[in-house]
């Protein structure tokens, strides 16, 4: 079996022993599990916002607020990420095993600052909404992503459990 730094975002295994053990000692693990679930969170009522806004032309104010939290918690995440990739692979960024999660992620906070930018110097309210919901369609593509990795990451799990079991006699 390959280890997961044999070739950026194509790994056979995502994790090696050292690394998912360093992943469960780090404590930015529990810290991005919960922003992400808040990210998600605040960009559903943020997403509707806009579509609301877009629709109706009602409600910039709590649409732009709402772009403006969905942006903090988008860097927040970000910010602990980058330390929680440092603690598994010895990176702050673009370790082979999340490399292709980092570049789009780079993309998403691009088209999020670039939202923030529309709003500082001014851009019409619905050029700043559209921005938004292209900085949201990024930021799907790359849960999606970390989503996979996810699984990707409790299967392997449940094979390193199957092949110890086996390797003690025990099967399930």
């Amino acid at each position: 079996m390959r280890d997961a730094s044999s070739h950026p975002g194509r790994a056979s295994v995502l994790y090696t022993t050292e690394q998912r053990i360093r992943r469960d000692a780090s404590p930015w693990t529990r810290v991005q599990g919960v922003l992400a679930i808040a990210q998600f969170v605040v960009f559903l009522v943020s997403l509707s916002l806009v579509l609301r806004y877009l629709g109706t032309g009602i409600g910039y104010e709590v649409a732009t607020l709402s772009v403006v939290a969905k942006t903090a918690v988008l860097y927040s995440i970000m910010v602990t990420g980058a330390l929680w990739e440092r603690d598994v692979f010895g990176q702050y960024l673009f370790a082979p095993a999340f490399f292709w999660e980092d570049v789009v992620s780079m993309l998403v906070i691009a088209l999020h600052t670039a939202y923030l930018g529309g709003l500082w110097l001014g851009i019409e309210p619905r050029e700043q909404m559209l921005t938004a919901l292209a900085a949201y369609a990024a930021y799907v593509v790359n849960a999606g992503q970390f989503l996979r990795k996810l699984r990707m990451s409790r299967s392997e799990l449940v094979g390193v459990r199957s092949l110890s079991n086996i390797g003690s006699g025990i099967v399930r």
